[in-house]
């Protein structure tokens, strides 16, 4: 009777306790966000940035990507013999604008391999200015949104490559994923970025491609020159002015010197280097059209002097090697750009001390502070 008296007492009071328990809907969880990062663009540089909707830039992204970038362990190599281990900056160094040089202790005469040992098809490209480039990637530019024949079309996409190629890293997704998850700063990494601990190949992509497209170069001492903040020499000027006029070195063309900061068109030109054309991987092997026949991209000539090897077979040295070469050593043929004017004559036929000048110019194109910059470095 007791028990029954006490639980008509009790009964009143548990109604309200099961509708706050029961009855209150939860508020929706807000959807995870990292946080916005704002690239800042140099002054008259394109404002039309090449960011992909489903991998918006973000300050955690961008920080897992560096550390991602310069990870050893990203080739799925657990090891610890130094020769097995290969991470993106093994072959693109700061120092050397993020291409490989001719003083990596790797490659000493800048010629790349990969992990299988097989040897890269052409010679790497600076990793500079990419978030500003639409017309594709590698020397061929088959890496594009247009390319029907491929599957791998971005950015994000190039660093899948890298993982798996032969020539570079020569492993797979599921080992490059198993290798980082024994280190334990990823799963507060990866967290940040995406919200979760997750360590997947599409997170790993996303995050190295973000922290790529904020490798941003763009305070050289012609920049300064061109805000009006420095001045150059009189021999620096007389190589501007060679480089930019048809009489002089007709460079601009392809490398942009016409009011584009870029320093290249990104675009491809035949620029009459061989009359041999048996390369597999030129511009032609992508798009079957004749006038590409024996073309690769123009590289822009930003911090050109520390950019080593030369041409996309890595064939010149130094500067002064290419400088020989478009001023005496052109070779004309039927697939030469007709944008490429000295090649009938065989080269700009400049005096030496012309070639001086225009060399004197190309070192203005050298930014220390992106060479040096803490924020492009190694963790």
């Amino acid at each position: 009777m007791k028990i029954k008296i006490y639980f008509f007492y009790i009964l009143p009071l548990l109604f309200p306790l099961l509708w706050l328990l029961t009855g209150c809907p939860k508020p929706p969880e807000e959807p995870f966000a990292a946080t916005p990062y704002t690239l800042e663009i140099p002054r008259y540089f394109p404002t039309n940035l090449h960011i992909p909707k489903e991998n918006p830039l973000t300050v955690e992204g961008i920080e897992l990507g560096r550390h991602l970038f310069y990870d050893e362990r990203l080739c799925g190599y657990l090891g610890n013999n130094p020769d097995s281990m290969m991470s993106c900056a093994t072959c693109h160094v700061q120092a050397n604008n993020f291409d490989v040089g001719m003083n990596n202790t790797r490659f000493p005469d800048g010629k790349t391999f990969g992990l299988s040992g097989k040897p890269t098809p052409h010679n790497t490209m600076p990793l500079m200015n990419l978030v500003f480039n639409r017309e594709g990637y590698f020397w061929n530019g088959m890496i594009h949104e247009s390319n029907p024949n491929v599957l791998q079309r971005s950015l994000e996409d190039v660093v899948l490559m890298g993982i798996i190629a032969p020539h570079e890293m020569n492993s797979t997704p599921e080992r490059a994923v198993y290798a980082l998850s024994q280190n334990p700063k990823y799963a507060v990494l990866f967290t940040k970025a995406f919200g979760t601990e997750e360590i997947n190949i599409s997170r790993i992509q996303k995050a190295i491609a973000q922290f790529i497209r904020t490798l941003v170069s763009g305070n050289s001492k012609f920049d300064r020159f061109y805000c009006g903040t420095e001045k150059l020499t009189d021999a620096e000027m007389r190589g501007y002015l060679l480089f930019s006029t048809e009489e002089g070195a007709d460079c601009f063309h392809c490398h942009g010197g016409d009011g584009t900061p870029l320093f290249t068109t990104n675009l491809y030109y035949n620029n009459a280097l061989s009359t041999v054309f048996d390369d597999s991987r030129d511009r032609f092997a992508f798009t079957h059209n004749n006038r590409d026949i024996g073309a690769y991209r123009a590289p822009s000539l930003r911090n050109i002097i520390l950019s080593p090897p030369y041409m996309h077979d890595g064939r010149f040295k130094t500067i002064d090697e290419v400088l020989d070469f478009y001023n005496l050593g052109l070779q004309n043929s039927p697939y030469v750009h007709p944008l490429m004017h000295k090649a009938e004559q065989g080269g700009a036929c400049l005096t030496p001390s012309q070639i001086a000048d225009l060399k004197a110019f190309l070192n203005t194109l050298t930014d220390e502070e992106f060479l040096t910059n803490p924020k492009f470095s190694k963790p």
